[in-house]
């Protein structure tokens, strides 16, 4: 990556982990979310892994389109053992956080929402913290997951952020926006929505569940 957009222009960006972590945390101060400082590092992490199309597409089929949330689901459900079956539900926590945060749009001609995607990840990483208490040993990958299990919405939120730079909006665009908030009370959506001049109508979004 030579360069990434930020606020419409091109900056360089020498080193990807770098660009991530500064944008990372940028974006959760102005989300206001307060998070463990390995919590976001394992974010940071996980972004800089997605830049590599082959390991954020390697469940889809013939490495074409999303990957199957539900196939990686059934994956960690017919696991042999407890460590595949964790290794999937991480799994599956993960692609469904970049899913929900960079591509909600995806969703828009599918049979379910972006919630269902946020749902899915969360319960996931809330599987895996629970897994990890009753455990022996260390706990810190387990008080990683309990807290992206809590504030999966939010994390979304952070992701959506970054996805947001540089982004120039068409009405489509905004359209999406406001279904996002309606659906999952997303506060950065309804605050790019206020930067835009959108009004709110009077009307109140679905509580998000996570």
């Amino acid at each position: 990556m030579s360069g990434t957009a930020r606020s419409g222009r091109l900056v360089a960006s020498p080193n990807v982990r770098e660009f991530f972590r500064e944008s990372v945390d940028e974006a959760v101060a102005r989300q206001k979310l307060k998070a463990d400082d390995h919590t976001v590092h394992y974010v940071v992490n996980l972004l800089t892994l997605f830049t590599r199309a082959e390991e954020f597409y390697r469940d889809a089929p013939a490495g074409r389109g999303m990957p199957p949330l539900a196939g990686i689901f059934a994956d960690a459900s017919d696991a042999e053992c407890d460590l595949a079956r964790d290794r999937y539900l991480q799994r599956l926590g993960d692609v469904a956080l970049f899913m929900a945060g960079f591509f909600p749009d995806y969703f828009e001609r599918r049979p379910v929402g972006v919630d269902y995607c946020i749902r899915m990840g969360g319960a996931a990483y809330g599987t895996l913290a629970e897994r990890s208490r009753q455990t022996p040993g260390p706990r810190a990958l387990g008080n990683i997951f309990e807290e992206l299990a809590r504030k999966f919405s939010a994390f979304v939120d952070v992701l959506g952020e970054i996805a947001d730079l540089g982004r120039q909006y068409t009405s489509r665009d905004i359209l999406r926006l406001y279904d996002l908030w309606l659906t999952t009370g997303s506060r950065r959506a309804r605050a790019r929505l206020d930067a835009l001049g959108v009004p709110s109508a009077n009307v109140s979004p679905e509580p998000s569940r996570h």
